[in-house]
């Protein structure tokens, strides 16, 4: 590791991130290794990977912001009794929160909510069909039984879920070339990992739909090195496509809400002999919150995370850090299931969430070392995509053998076919 400390906060989010992007760089290493070609030692700069924690931060397109990420409705309310965080970034989440406490404008809801208490708020949200969290003192989170349930978790869970034959890598000069990812996520961690399987020479596939809302600039940011696809798959024609995709494909990422695809022919027990599922979550696969809709600012208001400052007010992460930690590790997954796919055969799920990713992050300690001012300027580059001329972070993580890369800009939703290259 080279570089040093450079984001606030008490928690370790620097060292976080470098573990993440450094096990992630070592199993692409090994990868690269199995396909018969030295890999070089593996080296991350610390810088870099921090500012690769917070990729939409540095993101312009023709020189300006993309775009506020925040709607005007998503934020921290004072309660009568504490604090809770709504997530209004889509309209139907916006629509949840109106019908739960009333009003229609920011100043309205702020209103009504400081007559509430912050359970009720996350109650009466989440059963609209919203998203929210009340603010959460850690002691209150390890002793829930989500807490508990999360902590029994692997932080990266590959499991071998049926039997297929060995498939071997051929050779070749990335470590990820060949591999055939359909990409079935939004926001930021699961997208973050079809970017990293990208950054790597995987096929990336997103598949994403006309109706479906989207958080703009995050579509742009998390973009580089796949193709955009539409398919709706409320449509059987459409589910038929995807499957024939599947058929030919290795690994489908999804971030949907637990149960939503499966419902549709796309859970574990649909996959084809000898493919990758990975299914990232909020809140864990156990335990009573599995099923509850669930963001990276949100898990941190009611894992006790944004509780953390001292003072009485949330505090969130510098960084995004459980969304684009989880991404790292669920490629991380990806490549050590098709590592062990290439030995042993069989076909394998691999499961993270950002609730265990946040456990891990706290279990790491505090440090009270100061932040240092440091320009992400040597971590920035340029390139030409269907939005215009971006700047972005460039993929962090040293692997001398093949370096990542991305080799296209991204592409605007629905611009390519549905099939692989």
């Amino acid at each position: 590791m080279t570089g040093g400390r450079a984001l606030p906060g008490p928690f370790r989010v620097t060292e976080a991130a470098v573990a993440c992007v450094s096990a992630a760089t070592g199993a692409a290493a090994r990868l690269l290794e199995a396909r018969g070609l030295p890999a070089g030692p593996v080296s991350v700069d610390a810088r870099h990977a921090e500012e690769s924690f917070r990729s939409e931060r540095h993101l312009l397109v023709d020189g300006r912001s993309p775009g506020e990420v925040w709607a005007p409705l998503s934020g921290d309310y004072r309660t009568a009794d504490g604090w809770v965080r709504l997530h209004c970034n889509y309209p139907h989440h916006a629509d949840a929160v109106r019908r739960a406490v009333g009003g229609q404008e920011r100043a309205d809801v702020v209103e009504r909510v400081l007559r509430l208490r912050a359970d009720d708020v996350e109650a009466a949200v989440l059963a609209e069909g919203g998203a929210a969290a009340a603010l959460r003192p850690p002691e209150r989170w390890r002793a829930h039984p989500q807490g508990r349930a999360v902590a029994a978790e692997p932080l990266v869970a590959v499991e071998k879920v049926g039997d297929a034959p060995a498939r071997p890598l051929p050779r070749a000069d990335r470590p990820l070339a060949g591999v055939r990812v359909l990409d079935l996520t939004h926001v930021i961690a699961g997208p973050v990992c079809g970017r990293v399987l990208s950054a790597h020479g995987a096929d990336v596939l997103h598949v994403g739909a006309a109706h479906l809302p989207v958080v703009a600039p995050l579509v742009v940011d998390t973009g580089f090195g796949k193709r955009s696809t539409f398919l709706d798959l409320r449509a059987e024609e459409e589910r038929a496509t995807l499957r024939a995709l599947l058929a030919e494909g290795d690994v489908l990422v999804q971030s949907y809400r637990p149960g939503s695809l499966a419902a549709k022919g796309f859970g574990e027990r649909d996959l084809p002999p000898g493919s990758v599922l990975v299914s990232l979550d909020a809140y864990g696969h156990t335990g009573p919150w599995r099923d509850r809709r669930g963001f990276d600012s949100l898990v941190q208001m009611a894992s006790g995370i944004a509780a953390e400052s001292g003072v009485d007010t949330p505090r969130p992460l510098p960084a995004q850090a459980l969304d684009h930690g989880t991404g790292w590790l669920a490629a991380l997954g990806v490549m050590r299931a098709l590592a062990w796919r290439a030995a042993e055969g069989g076909t394998w799920h691999v499961k993270v969430s950002l609730a265990r990713t946040a456990w891990w992050l706290s279990d790491l300690g505090r440090t009270d070392a100061v932040a240092r001012e440091s320009s992400a300027a040597p971590y920035l580059s340029e390139m030409d995509s269907d939005f215009g001329r971006v700047t972005h972070v460039r993929p962090p993580g040293r692997l001398p053998g093949s370096p990542p890369r991305w080799e296209s800009g991204p592409r605007k939703p629905g611009a390519d076919a549905p099939n692989w290259l």
